[in-house]
C-alpha cells in the first residue's frame, strides 16, 4: 500500500500564492506519475496537473502559466506551486499517485484532500 499525506492548503487573497505538498510513503516499488486534482461541491473532480516518470508535465488550461508542478524523487514528494490565485481556484485539492507497491498491482492512490480558499 501507498499512503499519501498532503499539506499546504489554506486561505489566501486573490493574486496570492500557495504551495501544496504531498508525500508518498509505504512499500513503494515504483511511481509512474504524481499529480493534483481538485473538486468543488456538486462538480466532478478535475485534473489540475500531473508529472510523469519521465518528467513530462501536463496542466489544465485553467491553470496553465499560473501553477507549476514539481517532484522530489528521493523523498517521493510532489509539489504544486500556485501563483496568481483566483476565487475560481477555490476547491479541495487531492494528491493522486499512480504507483506500484511491493507485492501488489499498479493502481491509483488518493490523498485525503486539502482545502484551498481564495477570497478577499
Amino acid at each position: 500500500q501507498v499512503q499519501l499525506v498532503e499539506s499546504g492548503g489554506g486561505l489566501v487573497q486573490p493574486g496570492g500564492s500557495l504551495r501544496l505538498s504531498c508525500v508518498a510513503s509505504g512499500r513503494i516499488f515504483s511511481i509512474y506519475s504524481m499529480g493534483w486534482y481538485r473538486q468543488v461541491p456538486g462538480k466532478e473532480r478535475e485534473l489540475v496537473a500531473t508529472i510523469f516518470i519521465d518528467d513530462t508535465m501536463t496542466y489544465s488550461d485553467s491553470v496553465q502559466g499560473r501553477f507549476s508542478i514539481s517532484r522530489d524523487n528521493v523523498k517521493n514528494t510532489v509539489f504544486l506551486q500556485m501563483n496568481s490565485l483566483k476565487p475560481e481556484d477555490t476547491a479541495a485539492y487531492y494528491c493522486n499517485v499512480d504507483a506500484r507497491s511491493v507485492g501488489a498491482a499498479r493502481r491509483q492512490y488518493w490523498g485525503q484532500g486539502t482545502q484551498v480558499t481564495v477570497s478577499s
